[in-house]
């Protein structure tokens, strides 16, 4: 019986003391999280940005649909619009349905849909500078090379339907024709082996994505996932200028809802448009104070034109002719 008790008193001060070590690192952790997140994450955007709490979360659900839609999670789409009372017209819906329906066949390396799709909207894609009607043809002339001298026919009659591209993708017609001489020894021990490569499934359907989401005015990345990764780039920076702005009393310095107190850079990948800076008043432009070229040919912001105006005249900063301000005519970018 003493032995036992001494063997239950050394089991219970063992586990005590891993305990006292496990406790002691758990801690640690929360404090970590305290120290490095900030709660009041909200205090950073001003509530003025949005109309009403009512379009706020309108706006979230449509950007999360959106989403789902762009993902192909079209069940988990429609459970959120029933459960949401979220509104969306079936036009809306439409290109992402076919998209998805294009990109599904794709995966399962049919390419019948796409190629359907690429002729039907052929001129549409020619505009763009597109290769993706030839990249669907030149991949199902090799699924046919794949079929070994039994295809070898069948791959010739097909070849036909490269004879349009001919002129923008004379070498690579070339190398697909090359490779006919070594199908009866095998395209896999040949010097036309690339060919084979499953990297042209996963490049077609990354072109079939960026010219179909081109065509249908769809940006290839969602809205939510855009916005996602440049708030985690930009949401530090602005929590440090936050604190910055309330530790040395800086009222009005961050009073504009359209814009920041300090630029941030996220990186080319976020660049969609062109950016005019004025520089005179080192400015970005906007849609009150756009930009404007002289008859010069430089061009200047709006707020800088009417601060030069002197006498009715207009003398350009740059170069020493005289104008009328009437004269200046609005950039579009």
């Amino acid at each position: 019986m003493s032995q036992c008790c001494r063997k239950i008193k050394d089991t219970v001060q063992k586990l005590a003391s891993d305990h006292k070590d496990i406790h002691s690192s758990v801690s640690r952790v929360g404090k970590a999280i305290d120290r490095n997140f900030d709660s009041e994450i909200c205090g950073v955007v001003s509530d003025a940005v949005w109309d009403s709490r009512e379009k706020q979360q309108q706006i979230l659900q449509m950007a999360i649909v959106e989403h789902l839609y762009q993902q192909g999670m079209l069940s988990v789409a429609e459970e959120l619009c029933q459960e949401s009372t979220l509104n969306v017209d079936l036009d809306f819906k439409q290109p992402f349905l076919e998209l998805n329906r294009i990109l599904e066949a794709l995966h399962e390396q049919d390419l019948g849909p796409a190629l359907e799709w690429a002729i039907s909207h052929r001129q549409r894609l020619l505009e763009l500078n597109s290769s993706l009607e030839f990249k669907l043809h030149r991949l199902h002339f090799i699924r046919l090379l794949m079929g070994g001298p039994e295809k070898q026919l069948e791959a010739l009659s097909y070849a036909r339907h490269f004879q349009p591209f001919a002129q923008l993708h004379q070498r690579e017609i070339q190398v697909m024709m090359g490779s006919l001489v070594y199908l009866r020894l095998g395209l896999e021990k040949s010097p036309y082996c690339h060919l084979l490569d499953n990297s042209h499934w996963v490049e077609i359907c990354e072109t079939f994505t960026r010219d179909a989401c081109s065509l249908l005015g769809l940006s290839v990345e969602s809205p939510l996932s855009v916005s996602f990764a440049s708030g985690c780039v930009a949401l530090p920076v602005l929590m440090n200028i936050k604190a910055v702005i309330e530790q040395r009393q800086c009222t009005g310095v961050w009073s504009h809802k359209d814009e920041l107190p300090i630029e941030i850079e996220l990186g080319m990948k976020c660049w969609y448009h062109s950016v005019f800076a004025c520089p005179i008043l080192r400015q970005q432009t906007s849609d009150s104070n756009p930009p404007i070229k002289l008859i010069c040919g430089h061009v200047i912001s709006r707020d800088a034109l009417n601060k030069l105006i002197n006498g009715g005249k207009l003398k350009c900063p740059y170069c020493p002719m005289e104008q009328n301000p009437a004269d200046g005519k609005r950039i579009i970018f």
